[in-house]
């Protein structure tokens, strides 16, 4: 469990264009995760 002010472990995911981002690459930068639901969405 990670605690307010430990670093997030590093991790991979898909974009909305299919192409991988991993948390690694965005150092120093801030980063939002906006997660939502493909059931509200069409297609």
């Amino acid at each position: 469990m990670l605690k307010p002010g430990d670093p997030a472990p590093d991790f991979e995911v898909k974009d909305h264009h299919g192409n991988t981002v991993r948390l690694s690459d965005l150092r120093g930068r801030k980063v939002v995760l906006w997660f939502y639901p493909k059931a509200d969405t069409p297609g």
